[in-house]
Formats: C-alpha cells, structure tokens, sequence
C-alpha cells in the first residue's frame, strides 16, 4: 500500500473506525468485522480522514472543481476532504445537499457551493453497501446541473462484496454510471496489512480474525 493507505488505515484502528469479531450486517449476513465511519469524530480523526481523501483525488489525478458529500454522512467527508486538498495547495470548493429544501433565506437543496455546468465534480461517501446514496447523488447533482461531470465517487473501505449479480457492488457501480468509483483501500489490503502487525503495541489483526475475514470472502465476494 502507499503512504497514506498505509496512515489511513493506522487511523481506521486507532478510532475503532474497523473492529473485529462477529456483527450482524443489514443484509442480515454475519461478517468477522465491521466499519463504522462515525467513530471519527474528533478534530483530529476527522482531519486525517480528510487528508486521505485527498491524497486519494491527487493520487488518482482526479480532475475536482467540487467535491460534493451527500446528506449525512457525506457533509464532514466534503469539508475535511477540502481540508485536507488546501493544505496540499489545493482550495477547492465544496458542497453537500439538504435532506429538505430550504424555502427561505437563501433557499434550495444545496449547501456551500452548488453544482454548476461545466464542473468536475468528486463525490466523497463512507462505505458502500448497496450503493443507492451513491446512486442518488448523482441523480442530484445532474438534476441540478445537466452539464456536469463526475470524476469519481470515493470511498474509505471496499468490502469487495457482490452486488446484485455476482460482480462487486463497485463494479456494478462503475459499469452502470459510467463513472470511476474507488476506495481508499480495500478490505484484502487491509487484512494483509494489519495481519501480525502491532498498532500501540497491540496485535491488530490476528491469525484466527485473518482466516475469517478470508473465509466470509469466499463465501461473499464479488467479481471486479
């Protein structure tokens, strides 16, 4: 892995961002491990998960006139991603929808810079499950403006898990949009990483968590 994988992925443990054991998902299946973004909720957390992402834009040379976070979770994502490309030199604008339009002062459904023709725009989300915010999003913003273009939609983790064929959800994603969507990392980077390895002088990833997370991906992984 790069660099700020690598960082990513330190800061994915610190925060108990990814933890290990059994957790029911909400497609009932039973996963040896488990992602929760909102763990990230400090200053400092939510700084580095910024930088990762755009570390990610400028590592992939994405073309960003906006980076866009949908309604809820995207909204930290956009700010700390714009964050994190100003302290890289790059000050881009950035924006994120209301759930409900405003119907006075300034009114509408975006907040911060909204989505023009002619943008590149770079959509920042979590994780992806099904993919329907993703999926809604773009909706959105090419409602909003027709002549727009979605650089890419990123996000954190890959669970590498299959969609509604036997494709990953990312792949079908990708071939359904017709957009570059990308993860930070994924979870097969992550397991061969943390395995064996020490993060605050603990064991991130043991052998008996290793041999589950391959097993549950034998079982539900996807084709890229």
């Amino acid at each position: 892995m790069q660099a700020h994988q690598q960082a990513f992925v330190d800061l994915l443990v610190r925060y108990e961002v990814i933890r290990f054991g059994e957790f029911t998902l909400k497609s009932g299946r039973t996963s040896p491990y488990f992602v929760n973004a909102g763990q990230l909720r400090t200053g400092r957390a939510i700084a580095g998960l910024g930088r990762a992402y755009a570390a990610e834009i400028q590592r992939a040379e994405l073309a960003c006139d906006l980076v866009f976070g949908p309604a809820y979770k995207g909204i930290p994502l956009a700010v700390s991603t714009a964050i994190g490309l100003a302290e890289a030199g790059l000050d881009v604008p950035y924006g994120f929808d209301r759930k409900e339009a405003k119907d006075h002062g300034e009114g509408g459904v975006f907040v911060g810079t909204a989505p023009r023709d002619g943008m590149q725009v770079v959509l920042v989300d979590d994780v992806i499950t099904s993919g329907r915010s993703i999926r809604e999003a773009i909706d959105l913003l090419r409602a909003a403006a027709p002549g727009i273009k979605v650089s890419a939609a990123i996000i954190a983790v890959d669970r590498c898990e299959r969609g509604r064929s036997e494709k990953t959800t990312m792949t079908e994603l990708r071939e359904e949009l017709d957009i570059d969507v990308r993860a930070i990392v994924d979870i097969r980077e992550i397991v061969a990483y943390l395995h064996g390895r020490k993060i605050d002088g603990e064991v991130a990833l043991d052998d008996a968590g290793k041999v589950a997370i391959e097993a549950y991906l034998d079982q539900y992984a996807g084709e890229a």
